[in-house]
């Protein structure tokens, strides 16, 4: 059995807003191979405001115990499981964290939902366009429906609004329909242009909101003599006075940001800065004097974000900068062009933009979507950023996000114990596909050993990760085939840990494609032949194997040593708990 949403007898449904009658709306689907472009013509006589359509609802033919993937919202937000039993990859679900409404008796899933009804069949729904409304997939064992929210967008009589486009495909490869969706995607959403992935050192994982003038001027000169190849120097987030004085330098930070990373510039490398755009702090200086700027609420004050969604991680509640409002636009061009012509900054690493897109409040511009409002910010932000520049989102909303980034991160942030190494895994890989085709993929940072840790605002007790840990992390970095950004004190590393980099640096930005869906037998090309990457998930040690496509010499990646010489196959290797072989596979 399967799907068939190119039946045109598929129900469909408009649901409108305030109750009124939807009968004169017509939605129109026009196929064109596994694409369907959507629209909704008013062909009454007064204006609609349309609250969401039901583009495709159909029983569903699958068994209960089908497994499926979905992606979230937020790009923080995923899910897997079956038809009947739904499961949260993150832990920050876009219902239970972020507050999205759901509907009652459906599981929720945005913009890409893959089912797996065999083990030799997948189907493969998404959005490949996403320039103004969300796409949902709402699912049970009994029924499926395919959805866009409209946010009450008022359609004028006789006029026809675009909607979003449509991608269906069934295979038995489900690479080949993720590299075909893609493709689309990028007809769409032309994926901004930069000339290799980027590598580098961020400041986050071992300093966190304590980093200091003196932190990053340490690791600067460890870097320059023995790690050449990092480019760039990321300061993460601290260096602020509060969430939305992006300008401001906190005392931490003497001598100014601008000095700091003139002195990066000199060093021979780029200065690299964290801003968090679209949000500000109850008591900073941009709230208090253009509170015209922000999201507001039904009395006309600014939105507190904690009223309706979460309310951010430190210095909460978050307020949310419209990004339709012309002041507030003018506002991100501003900071970011000062970054660039005063501070140097050529790459910007972007956290909490989901806040941009949340769809509360009412903006400056009443008919646009909080889509809308999120792209048109981004556009202003970029403008500031200038040609030429890197703009990495972080905790973004995802499908939104398409062609307004050249970098994504795929996951959380990375914590120094082994659930967050393997969960790491567990998010970034499923997007694996992602990587070059939408936008070139953050796995998040490269850790390679215990140390102490500084780390203001949250708790980072859990500290002792194994040597076979800290294996699996790094095959799991070179797998993502993404950026790389060191996050240890560079200070502290040893000879076995130069090595590592010295084989991850500079990134191939080609991303493993994996023999199976647990994820333990993943390929990357090279110019030679194959790297293998094979991943040990679990708490007993196993013995893995795999062929190879012809005879080849096999060596292990990190070290170079010879492993077997003219085999067709990997010979069984042995893999502890928890820990990761890369084969070089040279023929």
């Amino acid at each position: 059995m399967r799907i068939e949403l190119g039946n045109e007898s598929v129900a469909w449904e408009v649901r409108v807003a305030d109750g009124a009658e939807p009968s004169a709306m017509r939605l129109h689907r026009e196929w064109n191979g596994d694409c369907c472009r959507l629209s909704l013509e008013n062909t009454g006589n007064v204006a609609q405001r349309i609250a969401e359509v039901v583009a495709f609802r159909c029983d569903m033919p699958y068994e209960a115990d089908t497994p499926f993937y979905g992606e979230g919202f937020n790009m923080l937000s995923q899910y897997k499981g079956t038809l009947s039993s739904f499961q949260n990859i993150t832990g920050l679900s876009d219902a239970g964290h972020y507050k999205l409404p759901q509907t009652d008796g459906f599981f929720t899933v945005y913009n890409l939902l893959m089912l797996y009804p065999s083990a030799h069949n997948a189907a493969l729904m998404a959005f490949s366009s996403c320039h103004r409304f969300n796409g949902q997939f709402r699912f049970n064992p009994d029924c499926l429906e395919v959805v866009l929210t409209c946010e009450g967008i008022q359609v004028p009589p006789g006029a026809t609004m675009a909607l979003e486009e449509f991608f269906f495909g069934t295979c038995e490869d489900p690479s080949e329909l993720l590299q075909r969706l893609g493709q689309q995607i990028g007809v769409n959403h032309p994926p901004l242009p930069y000339e290799a992935p980027p590598c580098g050192w961020s400041s986050w994982s071992c300093y966190g909101r304590a980093v200091t003038e003196e932190d990053v001027f340490d690791n600067l000169a460890t870097i320059k003599s023995e790690f050449p190849d990092l480019k760039f120097i990321q300061l993460d987030d601290g260096y602020q006075t509060h969430m939305g004085d992006w300008l401001a330098p906190n005392p931490n930070f003497p001598n100014g940001i601008d000095s700091l990373c003139c002195k990066i510039k000199e060093a021979g490398f780029e200065p690299a800065i964290w801003v968090a755009p679209f949000i500000a702090a109850k008591d900073s200086d941009l709230l208090r004097d253009h509170p015209d700027w922000f999201v507001k609420d039904d009395q006309g004050q600014p939105l507190d974000s904690s009223t309706v969604s979460f309310g951010g991680w430190v210095e909460k509640p978050w307020y949310m900068l419209d990004g339709t409002h012309p002041g507030a636009q003018d506002y991100l061009r501003m900071v970011f062009r000062t970054m660039r012509e005063k501070w140097h900054c050529r790459y910007f690493k972007l956290d909490a933009n989901t806040w941009g897109a949340l769809p509360w409040g009412h903006r400056h511009d009443p008919n646009a979507t909080a889509i809308e409002a999120y792209r048109a910010g981004m556009q202003a932000l970029r403008e500031g950023a200038g040609e030429g520049s890197f703009v990495l989102g972080c905790n973004a909303a995802l499908w939104p996000s398409l062609g307004t980034v050249h970098g994504m991160r795929v996951t959380n942030d990375i914590k120094y114990n082994w659930r967050c190494i393997r969960g790491l895994a567990e998010q970034g890989f499923p997007r694996n596909w992602q990587n070059q085709a939408l936008w070139i993929s953050d796995p998040d940072n490269l850790v390679l050993c215990n140390h102490e840790q500084i780390f203001v605002g949250f708790s980072r007790t859990d500290t002792d990760v194994s040597e076979n840990e800290f294996s699996f992390h790094a095959a799991y970095i070179l797998a993502s085939g993404g950026m790389i950004l060191a996050g240890d004190r560079m200070m502290a590393l040893q000879e076995e840990h130069k090595q590592i980099i010295s084989k991850l640096v500079p990134p191939s930005g080609n991303a493993a494609v994996f023999d199976d869906r647990d994820f333990t037998v993943g390929r990357i090309k090279t110019d030679d032949g194959w790297l293998l990457c094979l991943f040990n998930w679990g708490d007993t040690e196993t013995r893995s194997c795999a062929t190879l496509e012809a005879p080849c010499d096999l060596y292990d990646y990190w070290t170079d040593t010879k492993l077997a010489e003219n085999v067709t196959r990997i010979p069984f290797l042995s893999l502890p708990a928890h820990s990761a072989r890369v084969v070089a596979c040279v023929g």
